[in-house]
């Protein structure tokens, strides 16, 4: 099995290490990852400059751009064969909620879903980074057993990715894994006014306090019940009740 696998933490983060670590027990793995922290920058790609990949071993790059650039840039360019399934992740911190809309996680494994490649994103829903750094070498023997199965499944759902989130406990301390639908979260003062050296007023969109919401079967409440959430997400984002209904509120100009 090939087996491409990237992040947006950049290629030397520590979760991209234990990812690679799982996935090789599963199959062959090429690396083609950020040079540089690219959290947040969802399906971007790179247009007005040329991307440079610069090998850093064998099968593994690393590249001047995008998540979503990496993983065209390796499928189209920089990998001999199309590669079976796309893993994108660990990544440090949770993506669940509306944070698939912002995750470049998420994002490089739409890409390789667009290009029809079955793609896992796999982050970690922890918060304090140094800590992380030993809780995610735990997370190695969590996702062995489970990506196996998932490859394995067949057929593996058909124009779906599947956005993993483990939960911030010790892997003996977890309760399974659950298929979930996405939740709800919200950001408050996230918009930090600042000055800079001159006196000019700016701001800082980060930080701030998160309130999340769901039902039982969302990926918040799996993660809060200690579970690894699992949940299915497509591409296809049309209001398919609102079409259905539509007799009920739309009138033709």
């Amino acid at each position: 099995m090939r087996i491409l696998c990237t992040n947006d933490d950049g290629i030397l983060a520590h979760g991209l290490d234990c990812l690679v670590r799982a996935a090789q027990q599963i199959g062959d793995v090429t690396v083609v990852a950020p040079d540089r922290e690219q959290s947040a920058t969802s399906h971007s790609l790179t247009l007005h400059h040329p991307l440079r990949p610069v090998a850093r071993g064998e099968r593994r790059y690393q590249v001047d751009g995008t998540p979503t650039d990496c993983v065209m840039l390796a499928v189209e360019a920089l990998m001999p064969e199309r590669p079976d399934f796309v893993f994108s992740g660990i990544n440090h911190g949770q993506n669940m909620g509306e944070d698939v809309l912002y995750s470049g996680t998420v994002a490089a494994a739409m890409e390789g879903l667009s290009l029809g490649i079955p793609s896992i994103a796999i982050s970690f829903a922890g918060g304090d980074l140094r800590a992380d750094i030993s809780r995610l070498d735990e997370q190695v023997d969590v996702l062995v057993p489970l990506l196996r199965h998932l490859t394995r499944l067949a057929p593996f759902p058909a124009d779906t990715l599947l956005n993993i989130n483990l939960p911030p406990i010790p892997p003996g301390e977890q309760q399974g894994v659950r298929l979930t639908r996405l939740g709800r979260r919200v950001y408050s003062n996230s918009i930090q006014p600042m000055r800079d050296p001159w006196g000019r007023e700016i701001y800082w969109i980060g930080g701030g306090d998160i309130s999340w919401q769901g039902p039982a079967d969302s990926d918040f409440q799996a993660i809060k019940d200690g579970c690894v959430s699992v949940t299915p997400l497509h591409l296809d984002l049309t209001h398919r009740v609102m079409l259905d209904t539509a007799e009920a509120w739309w009138r033709t100009p």
